[in-house]
């Protein structure tokens, strides 16, 4: 049946690049035609020896591979592929084919088993499987890739100051286009989130997400990691790199201010050209894949500096958002408590705590250096141990609070683990060394006196323990 007469059908995959391998011109030149309007490339081979050479020099999602060639044998190439770590996807196709054959070629690896002559929709069918086999397959590498960094960003958009409500004003009017976006502030933020909200209210919210941090790599192994490699001399297998699993969706270049002189050129060529170059070869990957970018140094300043290109920037910085830092919307800070605490005590399998007034004016005193993700690792450490975690607050402290921490707020209530019976009580105001020495020893008490674990539950250095219970000796 001639391309031209095959029924409408709706298949489209216009990411993807598959290689047609086949002797006779005329069925090279029927399944050219037939995929060449639904994929994003087609090209073809005669032979397994020509075949060979393509794949060196391009990323094929998908190879629809005849049986009998002349030379080598469809099987033979499909194991050479196997063996040199080529794992896309393979439909093999034959006019003569036995119960062996077939079996032979799914133990090599094969997809799919085509017989001659088939009819265009055999054919989109098989392909469709196989793009979807290569699809879940990325979908699994990216999984897996996410459950071993385990990072999940702090929630920063709880809360109504002006400055967050700004912020979510801000996202909501750049997720509609597909522009690149730098996200800029300090530490803790919550930036991977503000990129999260990005993808998930954007034109790429049906793809994956993929972060990557930026700062955690050699030059080389980022390289690789972002933009794959060809089979090295080394023997070390041909692998996608992290645009091409993002295929459709959002790539999170964390820490992006951390990227290498080498890198940065290689970046810059894809946001110009939308194509990505793998190591040590020169075939071309067309890419469609939304960047966000973020950095807790200003790059502005890392230009001037000399230690970041530019061009880089500028192509970086088409929409900058800043995320305040957790000082500047303090008001925040008891819908953030509560919601931490809502959040994470059926996680943990804990009741929750009760933070009384003077606690909290104490939290909103703090000057939280290390911002809602400090905060929220203080909470998280506090239903663990049971009672608000002070010490790991009075370290960095820079002025005591001005009312003392206690308050009519628990008055009456059984005093939780670690704070003294006394606050709140009838005894009186309890002053912040009190309230911390009690907190001290009675995490000691739980832990059945181990300085070690004791140290690690309060968030303190075992030395700092040691010099406060010397103190108090």
């Amino acid at each position: 049946m001639s391309p031209l007469s095959a029924p409408a059908l709706p298949e489209h995959w216009p990411l993807a690049a598959v290689l047609v391998v086949d002797d006779e011109p005329g069925m090279r030149n029927f399944l050219t035609k037939t995929l060449a309007t639904r994929v994003g490339q087609v090209l073809e081979a005669g032979s397994a020896e020509e075949a060979q050479a393509l794949l060196l020099q391009h990323r094929f999602d998908l190879v629809i591979l005849d049986i009998t060639l002349p030379g080598k044998s469809g099987l033979d190439l499909l194991k050479d592929m196997r063996d040199e770590g080529n794992h896309c996807e393979v439909v093999l196709i034959t006019a003569f084919a036995d119960l062996d054959t077939a079996i032979e070629a799914l133990r090599a690896g094969a997809g799919d088993f085509l017989l001659k002559p088939f009819r265009v929709t055999q054919v989109l069918n098989a392909c469709k499987h196989g793009l979807e086999r290569a699809r879940l397959k990325r979908e699994n590498f990216l999984l897996k890739r996410a459950l071993l960094q385990r990072t999940r960003p702090a929630d920063v958009f709880v809360g109504s100051s002006l400055a967050i409500r700004g912020v979510q004003a801000a996202l909501q009017r750049v997720a509609g286009v597909d522009s690149t976006v730098l996200l800029t502030g300090e530490s803790g933020t919550g930036k991977e989130l503000a990129a999260q909200a990005l993808h998930e209210l954007g034109l790429h919210a049906g793809g994956p997400f993929v972060p990557v941090n930026c700062a955690t790599a050699t030059p080389a192994l980022l390289e690789r990691e972002l933009f794959g490699q060809s089979r090295q001399e080394d023997g070390s297998a041909p692998r996608d790199g992290l645009f091409v699993y993002a295929q459709g969706g959002t790539l999170f270049l964390d820490e992006v201010a951390e990227l290498p002189p080498s890198v940065q050129a290689s970046l810059l060529r894809v946001l110009e050209s939308r194509r990505v170059r793998p190591a040590g070869s020169q075939q071309e990957i067309p890419v469609s894949v939304r960047i966000v970018a973020a950095s807790d140094r200003p790059l502005a300043a890392e230009v001037e500096a000399g230690r970041f290109r530019k061009d880089l920037y500028y192509r970086l910085q088409v929409v900058d958002i800043r995320l305040p830092p957790l000082r500047q919307h303090k008001e925040d800070i008891p819908a953030l408590v509560a919601h931490f605490i809502d959040t994470l005590a059926p996680r943990l399998g804990v009741p929750p705590i009760e933070v009384s007034e003077d606690e909290m004016r104490y939290l909103c005193e703090y000057d939280w250096p290390g911002n809602v993700r400090e905060l929220r690792n203080l909470l998280e450490r506090s239903l663990i141990v049971g009672a608000l975690n002070v010490s790991a607050l009075y370290q960095g402290l820079s002025r005591k609070p001005q009312a003392p921490l206690a308050g009519p707020a628990n008055a009456g209530a059984p005093a939780s683990p670690g704070v003294p019976a006394t606050a709140g009580s009838g005894a009186g105001p309890v002053d912040l060394h009190t309230l911390e020495k009690h907190h001290i020893m009675a995490v000691l008490a739980q832990v059945g006196g181990d300085k070690t674990r004791a140290a690690q539950l309060l968030g303190i250095s075992r030395r700092t323990l040691e010099r406060r219970a010397a103190d108090w000796a």
